[in-house]
C-alpha cells in the first residue's frame, strides 16, 4: 500500500503531466492548422511532408557510469577518467516513416545549427519538414536563415519527455557507459559504431512514434 506522501507525489505528478499534455494538444492543433494552410498554398512546390523531432546531445570523455551486476556487498569498479573534451550531436528524427539526419559538431549555437538546418533541408529538397523542437536560446537566434521547405514549431518549456529525441539519446549513451576513451577520436569512433547499429529506419520509427504526433499528417 502506497503511503500518504507517495500517493501524493503520483497525483502531483500525474496533475502536472496533464497540463503538459492539454499544452501539448494545444500545440498539436495549431501545427495541423498550419500544415492544412501549408498544403493549400505550396501543393505545386511540395510534394511531400513530414514531422521531424529535433535535439541535441552533448558526448564527452567524461566517462559514464552505469549499474553492473556483482555479489553481495561487493562495489563493481570500471575504469574512470574526469575529463570535459566534448563533441556533439544534431540530430532530426521523423516519428512517420523513421526517416533522420544526425551530424557531429565541434560547438552547440545558432552557427552549427543554421549548418544542420540546412543539411536537413537539402536532404529531401521536395519534402516539407515540420521540425518540432525545445526553446533553447540559439533556436531562437535572430541570424538563423530558415530553408524555404522547413518551419519551426517549439515544444512548452521545460517538456524534454514531450520530445521523442531524446530517446535516441539515451539510446546511444548506453551504448558508451562503462567505456573510457581517452581521445575524441576514439569517442567520435565508439559514437559512429553507436549511431550506426541503433539509428535505422524501423529503429528510429519505434523509438519516436508517440501516438500523439501519428494524427498530425
Amino acid at each position: 500500500m502506497l503511503s500518504e506522501s507517495m500517493e501524493l507525489k503520483l497525483k502531483w505528478h500525474e496533475s502536472h503531466m496533464f497540463t503538459k499534455m492539454n499544452r501539448l494538444w494545444k500545440l498539436l492543433k495549431k501545427i495541423e492548422e498550419r500544415l492544412t494552410d501549408i498544403k493549400d498554398k505550396n501543393t505545386d512546390k511540395y510534394s511531400r511532408f513530414n514531422i521531424y523531432c529535433q535535439d541535441e546531445s552533448r558526448f564527452g570523455l567524461l566517462t559514464l557510469a552505469h549499474k553492473a551486476l556483482t555479489r553481495k556487498g561487493v562495489k563493481p569498479l570500471c575504469n574512470y577518467q574526469h575529463r570535459f573534451d566534448n563533441t556533439y550531436l544534431f540530430g532530426a528524427f521523423s516519428p512517420l516513416n523513421g526517416n533522420h539526419l544526425i551530424l557531429e559538431m565541434p560547438q552547440c549555437n545558432s552557427s552549427t545549427f543554421q549548418t544542420f538546418l540546412e543539411h536537413l533541408s537539402n536532404q529531401d529538397q521536395q519534402e516539407f519538414k515540420i521540425v518540432i523542437l525545445d526553446n533553447g536560446a540559439f533556436h531562437h537566434a535572430k541570424s538563423l536563415s530558415i530553408p524555404d521547405n522547413i518551419a519551426l514549431l517549439f515544444l512548452p518549456p521545460y517538456s524534454p519527455e514531450l520530445n521523442p529525441a531524446e530517446k535516441v539519446w539515451w539510446m546511444i549513451k548506453r551504448e558508451l557507459k562503462m567505456k573510457l576513451f581517452k581521445t575524441i577520436e576514439e569517442l567520435q569512433q565508439a559514437l559512429s559504431t553507436a549511431v550506426k547499429k541503433i539509428c535505422t529506419q524501423p529503429a528510429i520509427k519505434q523509438l519516436t512514434a508517440y501516438s500523439y504526433y501519428q494524427i498530425i499528417i
